[in-house]
């Protein structure tokens, strides 16, 4: 590989928040990665750092052109300029999506078990969360698309977040269904938040499909956050976009997002970002089937080593989800036992949702040598915990 994925990161005294832990403590839990950014986005924004002065930014040209050939190259989509709003981030624009189209006590359709922000971006702004449970049978996932429109038929309903890919689960949702979302959510007059954020993480030779790219319905009711943060690894850099064909609800997004003062780039936010759309490729190709390799390791770990628990099945993210029902069926309570006695420290699934209670969240965007470590503490950490009788 051309670039250095192997190498062990020491984030400790960075104030990571990811790594605000004990010294024996191995967090494989938020979603951001071990690994440096791609060095032509290191350049970018070191060639900002030396002009020494830091005042305020505007979005050039540059930033509109880095999102529209990004998504017209890599996954055959054209977006129009006049679609892209600059946000400081995917929450933020949710946020400020929930508080301009959906009034108090009004419902928000959610997945579950799904990303936990999606929570506190509906219940933060008084509204509703209504919960469409995904179909969990054999290992597998899909779409309850019965319950889904019973939910979008309440007349109480505004809006839906989709998640696309599927975080926590890994699922890229397939264009049929997509379309069946359009139909329901132009039916019902329901607006739907596409979360798209990890749509360049997905596994080699596979590809994830956007929301406003299946049909004019989905076009039409869509409102799309997008952002190189996830896939650069750039999260702390508050750098992310918007896209609303639709006219009418892309002024009422824009005056949301600049009342709530969250529409204008911090100094390196716009540079980082077109580096990564203009010069990421090479280093996301190899990243990619780096991640592929973890997951492919952890799997087949998990397999031989700790039949009790089970990986499902995923094709984007870098996030496991993981099957622990044979074990405990209390989340929150084995993951602080794993933590107290071995230092691992995963994600419960309660956190995702109801339907979350008997799953982890592992996060394998680390070094393989990470990786080896914390799959053997998961495999101590459950051994006591069947050993003390639970």
């Amino acid at each position: 590989m051309k670039y250095d994925f192997d190498t062990v990161i020491d984030r400790r005294g960075t104030d990571s928040l990811k790594w605000d832990v004990k010294e024996n403590e191995l967090p494989m839990w938020v979603a951001d990665m071990d690994f440096k950014a791609a060095p032509d986005i290191i350049d970018a924004m070191n060639k900002r750092l030396s002009n020494g002065v830091f005042g305020y930014s505007v979005v050039p040209d540059e930033w509109y052109n880095a999102y529209i050939n990004w998504w017209k190259t890599r996954h055959g989509f054209e977006i129009n300029k006049d679609w892209l709003i600059f946000c400081t981030g995917v929450i933020p624009a949710m946020s400020s999506t929930v508080r301009k189209l959906a009034t108090a006590d009004e419902k928000v359709v959610v997945q579950t078990p799904v990303y936990t922000g999606f929570f506190t971006s509906i219940r933060n702004n008084g509204c509703r969360i209504l919960e469409s449970p995904l179909r969990y049978e054999n290992g597998k996932y899909s779409m309850d698309l019965e319950d889904l429109e019973e939910k979008m038929s309440d007349p109480q309903t505004s809006l839906m977040i989709l998640c696309n890919p599927h975080n926590p689960i890994g699922l890229i949702w397939d264009r049929d269904t997509l379309a069946h979302i359009g139909r329901l959510a132009k039916k019902y007059n329901v607006t739907v938040i596409s979360d798209e954020i990890h749509c360049d993480l997905v596994e080699p030779g596979e590809e994830y499909v956007p929301f406003a790219s299946v049909s004019d319905e989905c076009r039409d009711v869509s409102i799309t956050c997008i952002a190189p943060t996830k896939t650069f690894n750039l999260a702390g850099l508050q750098t992310a976009a918007v896209s609303i064909p639709n006219p009418a609800l892309r002024h009422k997004i824009w005056r949301a997002l600049n009342t709530d003062e969250v529409a204008e780039p911090n100094f390196l936010a716009v540079p980082a970002a077109v580096a990564a759309f203009e010069k990421g490729g090479e280093w996301l190709d190899e990243l990619r089937t780096y991640i592929s390799g973890n997951r492919k390791f952890v799997t087949e770990y998990v397999k031989d080593n700790i039949p009790e628990v089970s990986v499902i099945e995923g094709k984007a993210t870098y996030l496991l989800w993981l099957d622990i029902s044979s074990v405990s069926e209390k989340s929150k309570e084995l993951a602080a036992f794993i933590r107290e006695k071995t230092g691992l420290f995963v994600s419960a699934g309660s956190y995702f949702g109801k339907d979350g209670d008997s799953f982890f969240r592992l996060n394998v965007a680390c070094p393989r040598s990470v990786c080896e470590d914390g799959v053997r503490r998961l495999e101590q950490g459950i051994r006591e915990f069947k050993a003390c009788g639970h």
